[in-house]
């Protein structure tokens, strides 16, 4: 089975780590810890046709690191980034741009993909404001709810068959 290394980026706050823990164990938490560091996670994308199963070591970084996460030694290998950012608070998406081109600044040809987070919150969420730059009808923009699970499992699955097209 293959096995390959996303980083899960973006501001304190967003939902990276409720997110993946969606993801792993389908359960959220409404008490709120804040990562230290990194965390590590795996979840195992089933096959499909055309496509091996595959195994994802999810990287859930701290989101108060900045510019200083692509100096860790931790960063090399990573196939792919998914940057989160939190559809009610509009700074944070202005920020998944900035972590984006330092992320492909340094890891040149990888997969990236953009979750907007949290759009259980909206009452209605595809008429939410997102900076033009990330482009709101891209496959790799995909709006995401940790809470409810909405598109999470299915962010992770297209991904993964990003970085098996991309050969990363």
């Amino acid at each position: 089975m293959t096995s390959r290394k996303i980083m899960l980026l973006g501001d304190i706050g967003v939902g990276k780590s409720s997110i993946v823990q969606r993801l792993v164990f389908d359960r959220f938490n409404m008490v709120y810890k804040p990562t230290i560091g990194v965390d590590v996670y795996r979840y195992e994308v089933p096959a499909s046709p055309g496509r091996e199963a595959m195994s994802l070591i999810v990287w859930d970084t701290d989101g108060d690191l900045r510019d200083l996460i692509f100096r860790h030694v931790y960063m090399k290998a990573a196939s792919a980034a998914m940057i989160v950012g939190d559809l009610t608070r509009r700074e944070t998406l202005d920020t998944m741009l900035h972590v984006a081109k330092s992320f492909r600044d340094e890891l040149p040809g990888r997969h990236i993909s953009f979750l907007l987070n949290k759009c259980d919150l909206l009452s209605a969420p595809d008429a939410a404001e997102i900076p033009k730059e990330l482009g709101g009808d891209r496959r790799d923009v995909v709006r995401t709810s940790a809470k409810t699970g909405y598109n999470v499992q299915q962010a992770f699955i297209e991904a993964a068959d990003a970085i098996l097209r991309r050969g990363h």
